[in-house]
């Protein structure tokens, strides 16, 4: 399979489908934690969202899982910029370090709150395609005044199949 861009290297785009795949998994898992109490697995999630944001797509697990078992089996989808979906895991990682550390001291009912929270929108992005912190981070964009471009890719020739 011909890959437009490497998921490892070329990290101002991603492909479409891989922050759904993310959201998926993400969405699934803290909710399981919820629903068990298992606070120790917001951890583990908040971690994961960190490590990916600070060390690239080589160490987020839900990334490899999608770029080497998914993408190859299904194909590329559209490419688009890696700035919202990477802001969305920002997002996800401080509600999830949040509810980590309300139910490590006591607060497990808002720990719960804000693991559902999060369990809520990232499946709600995953089924549905809206990303409330991609769009929150296009606000913010428009609101600072800066450009927002969804694919920063050069535009790429047109190819003749004659």
């Amino acid at each position: 399979m011909k890959r437009a861009a490497d998921p490892y290297r070329d990290l101002d785009v991603i492909d479409s489908r891989a922050p759904r795949f993310n959201q998926a998994t993400i969405g699934m898992l803290s909710a399981v934690a919820v629903a068990t109490g298992s606070w120790w697995l917001l951890a583990i999630l908040a971690a994961q969202l960190l490590v990916g944001l600070t060390f690239g797509r080589r160490f987020c697990l839900p990334c490899i899982a999608y770029f080497e078992l998914v993408q190859p089996r299904f194909g590329e989808g559209p490419l688009e910029d890696a700035r919202p979906p990477r802001f969305a895991n920002l997002v996800g990682a401080v509600f999830l370090s949040a509810a980590t550390a309300m139910c490590a001291t006591g607060f497990a009912t808002a720990g719960a709150v804000l693991g559902g929270l999060v369990a809520g929108l990232a499946l709600l992005a995953a089924v549905t395609g809206f990303c409330t912190g991609c769009e929150a981070y296009k606000l913010g964009a428009l609101l600072l005044g800066r450009p927002f471009v969804s694919c920063p890719l050069a535009p790429q020739p047109a190819t003749r199949t004659d």
